[in-house]
């Protein structure tokens, strides 16, 4: 099978606290790189678990308390050396693809009291720009025809579908969210259809620190 949609073009071992891992370096035919993290022999298997991670530059290397993605990212790459196999797909989509001078934008009118839905809207930009096309074709690249799925957003589980990779399952990816982040996520779950539990989210129930909620 022809692919035009991704070339991988460098490859290295990466030592990580999680161990070490593969690390493939893929361009897409807008020119933007992504990343996939390896872990054992998974090439041509099946069921093989995997999470799909959109770049995040505030909450992965500032450690912002907005957002719970490096938690998520983290919790992936755990989950994967325990079982000593599977992959993490990183895309390079700051901001659920709006790039990270409108995420900022969309913090300053979330700090007036919009919520991240809002926020956007009132930018005149879309909710969520993101495409998993391109991490489909990386998947087909690995020779991988069906993964488990670590994710709470049912688009990502549509995407992959759509680009011909087969979801067998969805696996819970809840984790501990920092401070601010309890409003983030209900409005995730309430006006973007992400599966979290129902309640306030501020509580323990998915574990959320600190009881963060909507902005007065």
């Amino acid at each position: 099978m022809i692919r035009l949609m991704i070339e991988r073009y460098a490859e290295t071992r990466l030592p990580t606290h999680f161990g070490d891992f593969r690390c493939l370096i893929y361009r897409d035919r807008n020119g933007k790189e992504h990343m996939a993290m390896v872990k054992g022999d998974i090439q041509g298997k099946s069921d093989v678990l995997c999470r799909i991670h959109s770049e995040c530059l505030t909450g992965e290397v500032f450690a912002s308390t907005k957002c719970d993605c490096k938690s998520q990212l983290d919790l992936a790459l755990e989950k994967i050396s325990a079982k000593n196999e599977g992959v993490v797909i990183y895309m390079r989509d700051e901001g659920r693809g709006i790039g990270l001078g409108n995420k900022i934008r969309a913090y300053g009118l979330q700090e007036q009291g919009a919520d991240t839905v809002d926020a956007n809207r009132m930018l005149g930009l879309p909710d969520d720009t993101r495409d998993y096309t391109f991490a489909a074709e990386i998947l087909k690249d690995l020779h991988i025809s069906s993964v488990c799925l670590m994710t709470n957003n049912p688009l990502k589980v549509n995407g992959l579908k759509n680009g011909g990779i087969e979801v067998s399952k969805r696996v819970e990816h809840h984790t501990e969210a920092p401070t601010h982040a309890a409003y983030y996520l209900q409005t995730k779950r309430d006006r973007m259809g992400h599966l979290l539990p129902e309640g306030n989210l501020a509580a323990d129930n998915v574990r959320v620190l600190g009881g963060g909620k909507k902005p007065a």
